[in-house]
């Protein structure tokens, strides 16, 4: 076999060195822009709902800043496509940043309208977010991708669990200038981002996306045929799969959950409180969930997402709605099954997908994702409306055990 000039130690120990600076350099990013993606989970329902006078449209910001978020998925692919992953990542996170912006003017002047286009704008930051876990796979070897990417994720709790404990201080200092009391989060969203963006543009040199082509990275033949005989690697459609249903009934259920408690008498804080778990669930597990992915393959993962999520509707539906405990140890299954499905997801489409069509490919398959958490956003609202959360969370349960058959037939078909 001929050795690639990635495949010698010198090329190894490169490759190697500047890994570990772009996934600091990520990680110190994800802190920051985990703080402005929590801001629309905590308070955009409630927002809106304030607003418009209604509860039907209560699930029309998440759908919006979902929506928006698979729009800034194709462009921050297409950048990073052509230019690495560095200005493409910078770009997401400053119109995130633009979009915070835009939600405070909306609130201030009262504007539905305003609203609705600042939180599409918005969006962009949470695709960027969840952009950036491919940027930590790039360089990575072959059999320890899936921690990369659970690495970069985990960087993420911080900021996630830090941003919606802080929904009541921001409001406070909202209101101190002037400013309604629930746009006070995007504040502290908008500053993240633009943090974020600062962090990116300076320090993630050099590009991971653009090294990992120059040294044309190549799984070395021994390598692949171990990898292989561990466990069967799926392709792109089976991973795609994993993390849309995740996403649509992650979103949904979360989505509505403040809302909920809000009816049944809980504050701000409570809320708060509660989606500040679920969002350290989505991340904190990365760890263990990429050595899972590593040691047993995806598809054990994947399927385990499905159960998962089951137990979290199951449990949501099943709290009374004055126990905060229950609802926030239904919010944490939630966190935990959409964390399963991800990093599983992702794995699988990183080692599908070639470097040289690897970051436009990554975009249109979060297009897909997040297009199944604006219908998850935009149905659950109605959901809500018509039949009550309970019915919602028991439907999102049993929905996700769709990813169980899917996974099966491509076991069997490989």
């Amino acid at each position: 076999m001929t050795s690639t000039a990635s495949d010698t130690p010198a090329g190894i120990s490169a490759r190697s060195e500047a890994q570990r600076r772009v996934l600091a350099v990520l990680v110190s990013s994800q802190i920051l822009s985990g703080s402005g993606l929590a801001a629309g989970i905590t308070v955009g329902g409630l927002l809106a709902r304030e607003m418009l006078g209604s509860t039907d449209l209560a699930g029309l910001p998440s759908a919006l800043f979902t929506a928006g978020s698979a729009l800034a998925a194709v462009a921050v692919g297409r950048i990073s496509q052509a230019r690495g992953r560095r200005p493409g990542l910078a770009a997401g996170y400053l119109t995130g940043a633009v979009g915070s912006a835009g939600v405070i003017a909306a609130a201030v002047a009262n504007s539905p309208v305003l609203l609705f286009v600042a939180l599409f704008v918005y969006g962009a930051g949470t695709a960027t977010n969840l952009q950036a876990r491919y940027a930590g796979a790039d360089l990575a070897a072959p059999a320890h991708r899936a921690r990369a990417v659970s690495t970069v994720l985990v960087a993420t709790t911080l900021g996630g669990v830090v941003g919606p404990n802080l929904a009541a201080p921001t409001g406070t200092f909202a209101d101190h200038l002037g400013i309604p009391a629930l746009a006070g989060p995007f504040l502290l969203a908008g500053a993240a981002y633009a943090l974020a963006a600062l962090v990116l543009a300076v320090w993630l040199r050099p590009d991971p996306l653009l090294l990992a082509r120059s040294l044309d990275l190549q799984q070395p033949m021994e390598a692949a045929v171990t990898q292989a005989a561990r466990f069967p690697r799926p392709g792109l459609m089976p991973g795609a799969l994993t993390m849309v249903l995740t996403q649509l009934v992650m979103t949904a259920v979360m989505t509505m959950t403040p809302v909920h408690m809000h009816d049944h008498g809980h504050g701000t804080a409570a809320s708060g409180l509660v989606i500040a778990i679920h969002v350290g669930a989505m991340y904190l597990p990365s760890p263990l969930t990429g050595w899972l992915v590593d040691r047993h393959g995806p598809q054990a993962v994947a399927a385990a997402s499905g159960l998962t999520l089951l137990t979290a509707g199951i449990t949501a539906a099943a709290a009374p709605a004055d126990s905060v405990a229950l609802l926030a140890l239904a919010l944490a299954l939630l966190g935990l099954g959409w964390n399963l499905g991800l990093v599983s997801g992702t794995a699988m489409i990183t080692d599908a997908v070639p470097l040289a069509t690897r970051a436009r490919t990554q975009g249109m398959v979060d297009v897909s994702i997040a297009i199944a958490g604006a219908t998850g956003g935009l149905s659950s609202g109605l959901v809500v409306a018509a039949a009550g959360f309970p019915v919602l969370a028991l439907t999102g349960g049993i929905l996700a055990l769709a990813v169980l058959p899917a996974v099966a037939a491509t076991a069997s078909s490989r």
